[in-house]
């Protein structure tokens, strides 16, 4: 969470073209390879842009169009933020681990967000490496937390296995219950893909899964409580 009190960024269901392989992906062209610290470097721009520039003014520099934000629900980040004015101060961020495709197409990062009142939370990004090679933000998401996120002494890097990727499937299509959003992505060669299950409150459940070159394991989870009332 970046977006005080509460927020996130994702795709939304209707607009993965562009993450999940196909018409639109935007790493078919490219050499296919993992290169997590360009997904760390492209992080770090993000939070001295926000310092820099204002925090509504990088979160649109950074995000692709599709990106969205749940207010708590989803809605597009460039339409919501559209002559928006930048806070006064801007949150600062460090990223502490990141996960990514065999194919450096999408990846994921986590880290931490101090407020200048003292507030302080967690954040996890989606990365999409873009026609150019640079990556911007499809998903930013997290929560509040009551304690600072213990600092970490190096950032942990994990890639998808590149092993018998024939075999790697789509994400299963998922038939939502009433009240239920599910908004899923994966990366252009299957080995990273992505859930977040929105329900009616705005609480979500947020997973990540990488390619073993057998199954996917579940390499990330995250419970977010909804946004309290008021």
């Amino acid at each position: 969470m970046r977006f005080a009190p509460f927020a996130a960024t994702a795709i939304v269901a209707l607009g993965l073209a562009g993450c999940a392989g196909g018409a639109g992906s935007n790493g078919a062209r490219l050499r296919p390879s993992a290169n997590p610290s360009a997904v760390i470097a492209a992080e770090l721009a993000f939070a001295q842009a926000a310092q820099a520039k204002g925090r509504w003014t990088a979160f649109r520099d950074t995000s692709t169009d599709d990106a969205v934000m749940f207010t708590p629900q989803p809605v597009n980040a460039h339409q919501f933020l559209k002559g928006k004015p930048d806070p006064a101060q801007a949150l600062k961020w460090q990223p502490y681990e990141v996960w990514s495709s065999c194919d450096g197409s999408l990846a994921v990062d986590k880290g931490a967000w101090q407020a200048a009142a003292g507030a302080t939370g967690f954040f996890t990004t989606i990365w999409q490496r873009q026609r150019n090679g640079d990556y911007k933000w499809v998903y930013d998401g997290g929560d509040a937390l009551p304690a600072p996120v213990p600092t970490a002494e190096m950032i942990g890097a994990h890639v998808a296995s590149c092993e018998h990727l024939d075999k790697a499937t789509p994400y299963p299509a998922i038939l939502s219950p009433v009240g239920v959003r599910y908004l899923t992505g994966q990366s252009d060669d299957r080995s990273l893909r992505w859930t977040a299950r929105v329900d009616a409150a705005g609480a979500r459940v947020f997973r990540v899964e990488l390619w073993n070159g057998v199954s996917y394991d579940e390499a990330l989870r995250q419970d977010i409580a909804a946004p309290a009332a008021g």
